[in-house]
């Protein structure tokens, strides 16, 4: 592994990282407590869920991750 800091002005490459951070203890870290590590890996793959299928999000056009993965898909399927 290699240090990779970030361009001046061009904080992109971290920033996306922190912001998933900071969306995940915004909306279940911060608001819950858990018991078990088991109890927290079942919570994370229920955020997952929700987020992938029901947020909308500005940058895509006000739709969800899902669907730009779906739009994706199809895209690389009539490319190919």
């Amino acid at each position: 592994m290699s240090s990779s800091p970030a361009f001046v002005r061009a904080p992109e490459g971290n920033g996306y990282a922190e912001r998933v951070i900071r969306t995940l203890k915004e909306n279940l870290l911060w608001l819950r407590t858990f018991e078990t590590v088991e109890e927290l890996c079942l919570a994370l793959l229920a955020f997952r869920e929700t987020y992938n299928t029901t947020w909308l999000i500005e940058r895509h056009g006000f739709i969800t991750p899902a669907a730009v993965r779906q739009n994706q898909l199809q895209s690389a399927a009539l490319a190919a």
